[in-house]
């Protein structure tokens, strides 16, 4: 198993995890984007077609170009694979003034999620609410035939299998 995250604190944390739970011999973890970026901006190792599973939780709607994100998993993807996607489960459309976690997802977005996206230029500026035609307008725009919402039942996240 591998891990990739541009955050170092987050990949020394993982790495520390690991260790602690005796995996370390099994999984690696990698400074580097989601297209396989160094922060160097040296492309690592070919991970193109090498992974069975390539998974993206609470992410997406922080990046300034989540198209290409989407992209770099389609492609590490190897046939057969499976790309999942975790997110908020917002409402399928806004409603004023939405329930209690519509209101702490605009929270969230207004105070972190969406400055955090906006830190690089240009930017999808998308933020911690993001419908799921949203998320399905991006995955099609990366070259995904469809995206289907997983019956996976959780009042806090909605599961997402980005299909072709």
């Amino acid at each position: 198993m591998r891990g990739l995250d541009q955050d170092e604190g987050s990949i020394a944390e993982a790495r520390r995890n690991a260790a602690q739970a005796g995996v370390a011999d099994r999984v690696t973890f990698e400074v580097r984007d989601a297209a396989g970026h160094s922060p160097s901006g040296a492309r690592g190792p070919g991970l193109a077609g090498r992974y069975d599973l390539v998974c993206a939780f609470e992410t997406i709607h922080d990046m300034a170009d989540p198209v290409a994100a989407l992209r770099a998993m389609r492609a590490l993807r190897a046939e057969g694979g499976v790309v999942l996607v975790g997110d908020e489960k917002v409402a399928e459309s806004f409603t004023a003034p939405g329930d209690e976690l519509e209101r702490l997802n605009y929270g969230c977005s207004a105070l972190h999620c969406l400055p955090s996206g906006m830190v690089q230029r240009p930017s999808a500026e998308t933020g911690t609410v993001m419908r799921p035609a949203t998320l399905r307008r991006y995955a099609l725009q990366a070259g995904f035939a469809d995206v289907e919402v997983l019956p996976i039942e959780h009042d806090f996240w909605r599961f997402y299998g980005l299909v072709g």
